[in-house]
Protein backbone atom coordinates (compact mmCIF):
# COMPACT_ATOMS: atom_id res chain seq x y z
CA UNK A 1 0.00 0.00 0.00
CA UNK A 2 1.15 3.53 -0.81
CA UNK A 3 0.05 6.15 1.70
CA UNK A 4 0.30 9.87 0.95
CA UNK A 5 0.57 12.68 3.49
CA UNK A 6 -2.97 13.66 4.47
CA UNK A 7 -4.94 14.97 7.44
CA UNK A 8 -7.78 13.04 9.08
CA UNK A 9 -11.02 14.87 9.68
CA UNK A 10 -14.51 13.69 10.60
CA UNK A 11 -16.51 11.57 13.04
CA UNK A 12 -15.63 7.98 13.84
CA UNK A 13 -17.71 5.50 15.82
CA UNK A 14 -15.37 3.32 17.87
CA UNK A 15 -15.21 -0.30 16.72
CA UNK A 16 -16.55 -2.95 19.13
CA UNK A 17 -14.13 -4.22 21.75
CA UNK A 18 -12.57 -7.49 20.63
CA UNK A 19 -11.60 -8.29 24.23
CA UNK A 20 -15.16 -7.86 25.46
CA UNK A 21 -16.60 -9.76 22.48
CA UNK A 22 -14.49 -12.83 23.34
CA UNK A 23 -15.80 -12.69 26.90
CA UNK A 24 -19.46 -12.23 25.97
CA UNK A 25 -19.39 -15.08 23.46
CA UNK A 26 -17.67 -17.52 25.80
CA UNK A 27 -19.99 -16.77 28.72
CA UNK A 28 -22.98 -17.14 26.39
CA UNK A 29 -21.60 -20.48 25.19
CA UNK A 30 -21.29 -21.72 28.77
CA UNK A 31 -24.86 -20.75 29.66
CA UNK A 32 -27.99 -22.83 29.28
CA UNK A 33 -30.42 -21.10 26.97
CA UNK A 34 -30.17 -18.47 24.27
CA UNK A 35 -28.16 -15.25 24.50
CA UNK A 36 -28.17 -12.41 21.98
CA UNK A 37 -24.97 -10.40 21.74
CA UNK A 38 -25.06 -7.17 19.73
CA UNK A 39 -22.32 -4.98 18.26
CA UNK A 40 -19.75 -7.60 17.30
CA UNK A 41 -17.16 -7.13 14.57
CA UNK A 42 -16.28 -10.39 12.81
CA UNK A 43 -12.50 -10.10 12.97
CA UNK A 44 -10.36 -13.19 12.45
CA UNK A 45 -9.85 -13.57 16.21
CA UNK A 46 -13.58 -13.49 16.91
CA UNK A 47 -14.19 -16.02 14.12
CA UNK A 48 -11.70 -18.31 15.88
CA UNK A 49 -13.61 -18.04 19.15
CA UNK A 50 -16.92 -18.68 17.36
CA UNK A 51 -15.46 -21.87 15.93
CA UNK A 52 -14.18 -23.02 19.31
CA UNK A 53 -17.44 -22.51 21.24
CA UNK A 54 -18.98 -25.09 18.94
CA UNK A 55 -16.48 -27.62 20.29
CA UNK A 56 -17.96 -27.02 23.75
CA UNK A 57 -21.42 -27.90 22.44
CA UNK A 58 -22.71 -24.36 21.84
CA UNK A 59 -24.09 -23.02 18.59
CA UNK A 60 -23.84 -19.51 17.15
CA UNK A 61 -25.90 -17.84 14.44
CA UNK A 62 -24.55 -14.66 12.88
CA UNK A 63 -27.06 -11.95 11.96
CA UNK A 64 -25.09 -8.95 10.77
CA UNK A 65 -23.30 -7.52 13.79
CA UNK A 66 -25.54 -9.57 16.11
CA UNK A 67 -24.75 -13.11 17.21
CA UNK A 68 -27.34 -15.45 18.72
CA UNK A 69 -25.71 -18.10 20.91
CA UNK A 70 -27.41 -21.30 22.00
CA UNK A 71 -25.36 -22.22 25.05
CA UNK A 72 -24.04 -25.65 25.97
CA UNK A 73 -25.26 -25.38 29.57
CA UNK A 74 -25.76 -28.75 31.26
CA UNK A 75 -24.20 -30.45 28.23
CA UNK A 76 -20.78 -29.17 29.35
CA UNK A 77 -18.41 -31.80 30.66
CA UNK A 78 -20.41 -34.65 29.16
CA UNK A 79 -19.87 -34.02 25.48
CA UNK A 80 -17.97 -36.35 23.23
CA UNK A 81 -17.95 -34.04 20.25
CA UNK A 82 -20.04 -31.08 19.16
CA UNK A 83 -19.44 -30.99 15.42
CA UNK A 84 -17.84 -32.75 12.54
CA UNK A 85 -14.64 -30.82 13.28
CA UNK A 86 -12.97 -33.72 15.10
CA UNK A 87 -10.14 -36.14 14.68
CA UNK A 88 -11.02 -39.67 15.70
CA UNK A 89 -8.86 -41.80 17.95
CA UNK A 90 -11.70 -44.24 18.34
CA UNK A 91 -15.45 -44.14 17.98
CA UNK A 92 -15.95 -43.83 21.74
CA UNK A 93 -13.75 -40.82 22.41
CA UNK A 94 -13.09 -38.59 19.37
CA UNK A 95 -10.70 -35.71 19.76
CA UNK A 96 -12.30 -32.27 19.66
CA UNK A 97 -10.40 -29.90 17.39
CA UNK A 98 -10.06 -26.28 18.52
CA UNK A 99 -8.72 -24.12 15.68
CA UNK A 100 -7.46 -20.87 17.23
CA UNK A 101 -5.95 -19.46 14.03
CA UNK A 102 -3.72 -16.60 15.30
CA UNK A 103 -5.70 -15.70 18.42
CA UNK A 104 -3.73 -15.96 21.64
CA UNK A 105 -6.84 -15.07 23.63
CA UNK A 106 -8.80 -17.93 22.09
CA UNK A 107 -6.03 -20.45 22.79
CA UNK A 108 -5.52 -19.48 26.41
CA UNK A 109 -9.21 -19.04 27.18
CA UNK A 110 -10.22 -22.46 25.82
CA UNK A 111 -7.47 -24.75 27.13
CA UNK A 112 -8.95 -24.93 30.66
CA UNK A 113 -12.49 -25.05 29.24
CA UNK A 114 -11.48 -28.15 27.29
CA UNK A 115 -10.61 -29.72 30.66
CA UNK A 116 -14.28 -29.70 31.69
CA UNK A 117 -14.54 -32.98 29.79
CA UNK A 118 -12.50 -36.19 29.70
CA UNK A 119 -12.62 -36.12 25.92
CA UNK A 120 -9.25 -35.30 24.37
CA UNK A 121 -8.87 -31.92 22.73
CA UNK A 122 -6.37 -30.79 20.14
CA UNK A 123 -5.53 -27.11 19.73
CA UNK A 124 -4.18 -25.90 16.41
CA UNK A 125 -3.31 -22.50 15.01
CA UNK A 126 -0.66 -20.50 13.25
CA UNK A 127 2.98 -21.42 13.67
CA UNK A 128 3.63 -18.26 15.69
CA UNK A 129 0.66 -18.90 17.99
CA UNK A 130 1.84 -22.43 18.76
CA UNK A 131 5.15 -21.02 20.04
CA UNK A 132 3.54 -18.63 22.53
CA UNK A 133 4.17 -19.66 26.15
CA UNK A 134 1.72 -21.89 28.03
CA UNK A 135 3.82 -22.41 31.16
CA UNK A 136 0.98 -21.60 33.58
CA UNK A 137 -1.22 -24.38 32.19
CA UNK A 138 1.71 -26.76 31.86
CA UNK A 139 2.40 -26.41 35.59
CA UNK A 140 -1.26 -26.86 36.55
CA UNK A 141 -1.63 -29.93 34.35
CA UNK A 142 1.53 -31.48 35.74
CA UNK A 143 0.27 -31.00 39.31
CA UNK A 144 -3.16 -32.48 38.50
CA UNK A 145 -2.02 -35.33 36.29
CA UNK A 146 -3.63 -33.88 33.16
CA UNK A 147 -1.97 -34.45 29.80
CA UNK A 148 -0.92 -31.28 27.98
CA UNK A 149 1.70 -31.92 25.34
CA UNK A 150 2.77 -30.82 21.88
CA UNK A 151 1.68 -33.14 19.09
CA UNK A 152 2.03 -32.96 15.34
CA UNK A 153 0.49 -29.68 14.22
CA UNK A 154 -0.61 -28.46 17.63
CA UNK A 155 -1.16 -29.17 21.33
CA UNK A 156 -3.20 -31.95 22.88
CA UNK A 157 -5.01 -31.79 26.22
CA UNK A 158 -6.78 -34.64 28.03
CA UNK A 159 -8.02 -34.83 31.59
CA UNK A 160 -10.53 -33.15 33.90
CA UNK A 161 -9.53 -30.05 35.84
CA UNK A 162 -10.13 -30.22 39.59
CA UNK A 163 -11.02 -27.29 41.84
CA UNK A 164 -8.62 -26.05 44.48
CA UNK A 165 -5.83 -23.54 44.86
CA UNK A 166 -4.07 -22.24 41.75
CA UNK A 167 -0.87 -20.25 42.08
CA UNK A 168 -0.24 -18.11 39.02
CA UNK A 169 2.43 -15.45 38.44
CA UNK A 170 0.67 -12.10 38.24
CA UNK A 171 3.21 -10.62 35.88
CA UNK A 172 2.32 -12.86 32.94
CA UNK A 173 -0.53 -12.61 30.49
CA UNK A 174 -3.91 -12.11 32.17
CA UNK A 175 -5.32 -14.49 29.54
CA UNK A 176 -4.33 -17.45 31.73
CA UNK A 177 -6.23 -16.01 34.68
CA UNK A 178 -9.28 -15.31 32.53
CA UNK A 179 -9.21 -18.87 31.19
CA UNK A 180 -9.30 -20.19 34.76
CA UNK A 181 -12.03 -17.73 35.75
CA UNK A 182 -14.25 -18.99 32.94
CA UNK A 183 -13.79 -22.61 34.01
CA UNK A 184 -13.55 -22.78 37.80
CA UNK A 185 -17.17 -21.76 38.59
CA UNK A 186 -18.35 -24.90 36.76
CA UNK A 187 -16.30 -27.29 38.93
CA UNK A 188 -17.74 -29.05 41.97
CA UNK A 189 -15.63 -27.31 44.62
CA UNK A 190 -14.53 -23.78 45.48
CA UNK A 191 -11.26 -22.44 44.12
CA UNK A 192 -8.79 -19.65 44.75
CA UNK A 193 -6.36 -18.07 42.31
CA UNK A 194 -3.32 -16.68 44.09
CA UNK A 195 -1.19 -14.28 42.05
CA UNK A 196 2.36 -14.74 43.23
CA UNK A 197 3.86 -11.62 41.66
CA UNK A 198 2.64 -8.06 41.27
CA UNK A 199 -0.41 -8.06 39.00
CA UNK A 200 -0.04 -6.71 35.46
CA UNK A 201 -2.97 -6.18 33.06
CA UNK A 202 -5.42 -6.21 36.00
CA UNK A 203 -8.03 -4.29 33.94
CA UNK A 204 -8.43 -7.35 31.69
CA UNK A 205 -9.18 -9.53 34.74
CA UNK A 206 -11.76 -7.00 35.94
CA UNK A 207 -13.36 -7.02 32.48
CA UNK A 208 -13.77 -10.79 32.76
CA UNK A 209 -15.36 -10.51 36.21
CA UNK A 210 -17.74 -7.83 34.92
CA UNK A 211 -19.01 -9.93 32.00
CA UNK A 212 -19.29 -13.02 34.22
CA UNK A 213 -21.54 -11.06 36.61
CA UNK A 214 -23.82 -10.26 33.67
CA UNK A 215 -24.12 -14.01 33.06
CA UNK A 216 -24.86 -14.85 36.72
CA UNK A 217 -21.39 -15.91 37.87
CA UNK A 218 -19.84 -14.65 41.08
CA UNK A 219 -16.07 -14.45 41.37
CA UNK A 220 -14.31 -11.70 43.27
CA UNK A 221 -11.08 -10.27 44.60
CA UNK A 222 -10.39 -11.27 48.22
CA UNK A 223 -7.39 -8.96 48.25
CA UNK A 224 -5.09 -7.46 45.64
CA UNK A 225 -3.48 -10.84 44.93
CA UNK A 226 -6.24 -13.40 45.52
CA UNK A 227 -9.38 -14.26 43.56
CA UNK A 228 -12.17 -16.35 45.10
CA UNK A 229 -14.34 -18.50 42.84
CA UNK A 230 -17.29 -20.48 44.18
CA UNK A 231 -17.92 -23.86 42.57
CA UNK A 232 -21.20 -25.42 41.42
CA UNK A 233 -22.30 -22.25 39.66
CA UNK A 234 -24.22 -22.00 36.39
CA UNK A 235 -23.95 -19.40 33.66
CA UNK A 236 -27.32 -17.77 32.94
CA UNK A 237 -28.25 -16.70 29.40
CA UNK A 238 -28.03 -12.93 28.94
CA UNK A 239 -28.69 -10.42 26.15
CA UNK A 240 -26.12 -7.68 25.87
CA UNK A 241 -24.03 -5.48 23.63
CA UNK A 242 -20.27 -5.21 23.25
CA UNK A 243 -18.96 -1.80 24.22
CA UNK A 244 -16.69 0.33 22.05
CA UNK A 245 -13.01 -0.57 21.93
CA UNK A 246 -10.45 1.79 23.44
CA UNK A 247 -7.57 -0.33 22.06
CA UNK A 248 -8.50 0.32 18.43
CA UNK A 249 -9.95 3.79 19.05
CA UNK A 250 -6.41 4.78 20.05
CA UNK A 251 -5.31 4.65 16.40
CA UNK A 252 -7.94 7.21 15.42
CA UNK A 253 -7.18 9.43 18.40
CA UNK A 254 -3.51 9.27 17.41
CA UNK A 255 -4.47 10.93 14.13
CA UNK A 256 -5.51 13.95 16.22
CA UNK A 257 -2.08 14.15 17.83
CA UNK A 258 -0.65 14.29 14.28
CA UNK A 259 -2.72 17.30 13.31
CA UNK A 260 -6.08 15.76 12.47
CA UNK A 261 -9.53 16.59 13.73
CA UNK A 262 -11.40 13.36 14.48
CA UNK A 263 -14.32 13.03 16.88
CA UNK A 264 -14.61 9.53 18.33
CA UNK A 265 -18.01 8.33 19.48
CA UNK A 266 -19.32 5.17 21.10
CA UNK A 267 -16.84 4.77 23.97
CA UNK A 268 -18.12 3.96 27.44
CA UNK A 269 -16.79 6.59 29.85
CA UNK A 270 -16.79 4.27 32.88
CA UNK A 271 -15.30 1.34 30.96
CA UNK A 272 -12.95 -1.00 32.77
CA UNK A 273 -10.74 -1.31 29.68
CA UNK A 274 -7.17 -0.57 30.66
CA UNK A 275 -6.41 0.92 27.26
CA UNK A 276 -8.66 3.91 28.02
CA UNK A 277 -5.48 5.55 29.38
CA UNK A 278 -4.38 6.29 25.81
CA UNK A 279 -5.73 9.84 25.95
CA UNK A 280 -3.80 10.59 29.15
CA UNK A 281 -0.60 9.19 27.66
CA UNK A 282 -1.04 10.98 24.33
CA UNK A 283 -1.45 14.27 26.19
CA UNK A 284 1.74 13.63 28.18
CA UNK A 285 3.66 12.81 25.00
CA UNK A 286 2.37 15.99 23.33
CA UNK A 287 3.59 18.18 26.17
CA UNK A 288 7.17 16.92 26.41
CA UNK A 289 9.47 13.94 26.52
CA UNK A 290 8.14 11.78 29.37
CA UNK A 291 8.18 8.31 30.89
CA UNK A 292 5.19 5.99 30.46
CA UNK A 293 4.59 2.59 32.09
CA UNK A 294 2.67 0.25 29.75
CA UNK A 295 2.58 -2.81 32.04
CA UNK A 296 -1.22 -2.64 32.24
CA UNK A 297 -1.75 -1.69 28.59
CA UNK A 298 0.86 -3.48 26.45
CA UNK A 299 -1.37 -3.40 23.36
CA UNK A 300 -0.98 0.39 23.28
CA UNK A 301 2.79 0.03 22.91
CA UNK A 302 3.08 0.36 19.11
CA UNK A 303 0.81 3.39 18.76
CA UNK A 304 2.41 5.10 21.77
CA UNK A 305 5.83 4.60 20.17
CA UNK A 306 4.40 6.08 16.97
CA UNK A 307 3.11 9.20 18.72
CA UNK A 308 6.41 9.61 20.58
CA UNK A 309 8.32 9.35 17.30
CA UNK A 310 6.14 12.03 15.71
CA UNK A 311 6.39 14.41 18.67
CA UNK A 312 8.91 14.67 21.50
CA UNK A 313 10.15 11.12 22.00
CA UNK A 314 9.56 9.18 25.20
CA UNK A 315 10.67 6.45 27.57
CA UNK A 316 8.47 3.37 27.92
CA UNK A 317 8.78 0.85 30.75
CA UNK A 318 6.95 -2.45 31.25
CA UNK A 319 7.71 -3.48 27.67
CA UNK A 320 9.05 -7.02 28.19
CA UNK A 321 5.81 -8.73 27.20
CA UNK A 322 5.79 -7.08 23.78
CA UNK A 323 8.12 -9.79 22.51
CA UNK A 324 5.46 -12.51 22.87
CA UNK A 325 2.70 -10.84 20.90
CA UNK A 326 1.87 -11.46 17.22
CA UNK A 327 5.38 -10.19 16.54
CA UNK A 328 8.22 -9.06 18.76
CA UNK A 329 6.55 -5.67 18.86
CA UNK A 330 9.28 -3.75 20.65
CA UNK A 331 11.99 -4.97 18.30
CA UNK A 332 10.03 -4.54 15.07
CA UNK A 333 8.79 -1.06 16.01
CA UNK A 334 12.39 0.01 16.62
CA UNK A 335 13.38 -1.59 13.32
CA UNK A 336 10.66 0.15 11.32
CA UNK A 337 10.96 3.55 13.04
CA UNK A 338 14.61 3.60 11.97
CA UNK A 339 13.35 3.81 8.37
CA UNK A 340 11.70 7.13 9.30
CA UNK A 341 14.95 8.49 10.76
CA UNK A 342 14.04 7.84 14.39
CA UNK A 343 16.65 6.44 16.78
CA UNK A 344 15.59 4.05 19.53
CA UNK A 345 17.01 2.01 22.39
CA UNK A 346 15.57 -1.35 23.39
CA UNK A 347 16.32 -3.05 26.69
CA UNK A 348 14.71 -6.02 28.46
CA UNK A 349 11.86 -4.03 29.99
CA UNK A 350 12.36 -0.53 28.58
CA UNK A 351 12.26 1.15 25.20
CA UNK A 352 13.36 4.71 24.47
CA UNK A 353 12.13 6.57 21.40
CA UNK A 354 14.43 9.52 20.79
CA UNK A 355 13.13 12.79 19.42
CA UNK A 356 14.10 13.18 15.79
CA UNK A 357 13.15 14.60 12.43
CA UNK A 358 10.78 12.31 10.59
CA UNK A 359 11.30 11.68 6.91
CA UNK A 360 9.58 9.53 4.31
CA UNK A 361 11.03 6.01 4.40
CA UNK A 362 13.17 5.30 1.35
CA UNK A 363 12.45 1.58 1.64
CA UNK A 364 9.28 -0.41 2.20
CA UNK A 365 8.00 -0.61 5.75
CA UNK A 366 6.86 -4.08 6.85
CA UNK A 367 3.83 -5.03 8.92
CA UNK A 368 5.40 -8.25 10.31
CA UNK A 369 2.01 -10.02 10.11
CA UNK A 370 0.92 -7.92 13.11
CA UNK A 371 -2.26 -5.85 12.98
CA UNK A 372 -1.05 -3.28 15.53
CA UNK A 373 2.23 -2.73 13.69
CA UNK A 374 0.38 -2.17 10.40
CA UNK A 375 -2.05 0.32 11.92
CA UNK A 376 0.72 2.16 13.76
CA UNK A 377 2.89 2.47 10.66
CA UNK A 378 -0.06 3.55 8.53
CA UNK A 379 -0.84 6.25 11.10
CA UNK A 380 2.72 7.57 11.01
CA UNK A 381 2.73 7.60 7.20
CA UNK A 382 -0.14 10.08 7.19
CA UNK A 383 2.63 12.57 8.02
CA UNK A 384 5.47 11.29 5.86
CA UNK A 385 3.90 9.19 3.15
CA UNK A 386 5.47 5.88 2.22
CA UNK A 387 4.91 2.27 1.25
CA UNK A 388 3.88 -0.50 3.64
CA UNK A 389 3.74 -4.22 2.93
CA UNK A 390 1.53 -6.82 4.61
CA UNK A 391 -1.50 -4.63 5.33
CA UNK A 392 -3.83 -7.64 5.32
CA UNK A 393 -2.84 -8.29 8.96
CA UNK A 394 -5.52 -5.79 10.05
CA UNK A 395 -8.13 -8.51 9.38
CA UNK A 396 -7.08 -10.06 12.69
CA UNK A 397 -8.78 -7.34 14.73
CA UNK A 398 -10.15 -4.49 12.58
CA UNK A 399 -10.89 -5.57 8.99
CA UNK A 400 -12.38 -2.18 8.05
CA UNK A 401 -9.46 -0.10 9.34
CA UNK A 402 -8.59 1.23 5.89
CA UNK A 403 -12.21 1.90 5.03
CA UNK A 404 -12.41 3.96 8.21
CA UNK A 405 -9.31 6.07 7.61
CA UNK A 406 -10.30 6.59 3.97
CA UNK A 407 -13.62 8.01 5.17
CA UNK A 408 -11.60 10.42 7.32
CA UNK A 409 -9.69 11.68 4.31
CA UNK A 410 -6.48 9.63 4.40
CA UNK A 411 -5.14 9.19 0.87
CA UNK A 412 -3.80 5.75 -0.11
CA UNK A 413 -3.77 3.14 -2.87
CA UNK A 414 -3.08 -0.58 -2.91
CA UNK A 415 -0.05 -1.58 -4.97
CA UNK A 416 0.81 -5.22 -5.66
CA UNK A 417 -0.99 -6.18 -2.45
CA UNK A 418 -3.97 -8.47 -2.51
CA UNK A 419 -6.62 -6.37 -0.84
CA UNK A 420 -9.12 -9.25 -0.86
CA UNK A 421 -10.98 -9.30 2.44
CA UNK A 422 -10.05 -5.69 3.31
CA UNK A 423 -12.79 -3.09 3.41
CA UNK A 424 -11.29 -0.10 1.65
Amino acid sequence: MIIRPSKAKGVMVAPPSKSMAHRHLICAALAEGTSVINNIDLSEDIKATLGCIKQLGANAEIKGNQIVVQGAGSFLGNQKSSSNNTTKKNDENPTRLFDCNESGSTLRFFIPLAMLSDSPAKFIGSEVLMTRPLSVYETICQLQGIKLQPVSGGIEVQGKLKSGEFQVPGNISSQFITGLLFTLPLLSGDSTIILTESVESKPYIDMTLQVQRDFGIKAEWKNENTLLVKGNQHYVAHNGAVEGDYSNAAFFEALNTLGGNVTIQGLKEDSLQGDKVYLQYFNQLKEAYCSVDISDCPDLGPILFTVAAALNGGEFTGTKRLKIKESNRGAVMCQELAKFGIKTLQEENRIIIYEGELHKPEETVFGHNDHRIVMSMATLMTITGGKIDGVGAVKKSLPDFFKRIKALGIDFDFENEDSNGLDN
